[in-house]
């Protein structure tokens, strides 16, 4: 790949619970950096350094409308949706997003979203998410 592009900033870090062996890392690197093609592939212009798989627990949950997702020690993230005077409690957009196209919901960031790792630490508290039903598969 590619990452003499001066929009290639971003550093990618692929962690899962699931990943057993050498042929899964690979395969999950070929994913996430957009060589395999797919919806990820549209960010691929915008990874400057890839740093590689980690095996971690992972912690998801879905709490009504509240989405989040923890690595204890690394990340904690949590979003709710925006207000809205919409009855469903929720504002979703057909915006044609890489990784949902058919729909996201638009929300923010919980307090303490944070995470801290491979060099990186950032704060994402109050700012800009989203949501949404992914369902990728590699049938034609």
């Amino acid at each position: 790949m590619d990452c003499s592009s001066p929009y290639a900033m971003a550093k990618l870090v692929v962690c899962g619970t699931a990943i057993r062996h050498g042929k899964q890392t690979e395969a999950l690197g070929a994913i996430f950096t957009g060589a395999a093609g797919g919806p990820i592939s549209h960010f691929a212009p915008l990874i400057g350094k890839n740093l590689g798989a980690t095996k971690v627990p992972i912690i998801y949950r879905i709490d009504g409308k509240k989405r989040s997702a923890e690595i204890p020690g690394t990340l904690h993230m949590s979003v709710d949706p925006l207000p809205t005077a919409h009855p469903s409690g929720e504002m979703w957009a057909n915006a044609g997003h890489p990784v949902s196209p058919d729909k996201v919901a638009f929300a923010v960031g919980a307090a303490g979203n944070t995470f801290s790792g491979h060099g990186m630490r950032w704060d994402n508290s109050g700012k800009n998410a989203h949501y949404a039903p992914i369902r990728w598969s590699n049938d034609s």
